[in-house]
């Protein structure tokens, strides 16, 4: 499930991204969301938030913030119950 979230994530961001005119790097499981070279700032992160939500039909945040920092500890937050 990782790796589809993996892939379902850098498919949203491509779009985030590409709606602001921007390229994004290489992504990988270890990309830091915000204060890195990714071109998304919070707004962005919280769309991501939202259209994942619509896409997947899972909020692992429903209960309350989760923290994390990258793409892959957003990914698992996907594979583990919220």
């Amino acid at each position: 499930m990782t790796d589809t979230m993996l892939a379902l994530i850098a498919e949203e961001l491509g779009r985030i991204a590409a709606d602001k005119g921007e390229a994004l790097p290489a992504l990988t499981s270890d990309s830091v969301f915000l204060g890195s070279d990714l071109p998304i700032d919070s707004l962005d992160l919280a769309t991501l938030l939202v259209v994942l939500e619509q896409r997947t039909g899972q909020d692992p945040f429903r209960a309350g913030f989760r923290h994390f920092t990258t793409l892959g500890e957003l990914a698992a937050l996907y594979a583990v119950p919220a």
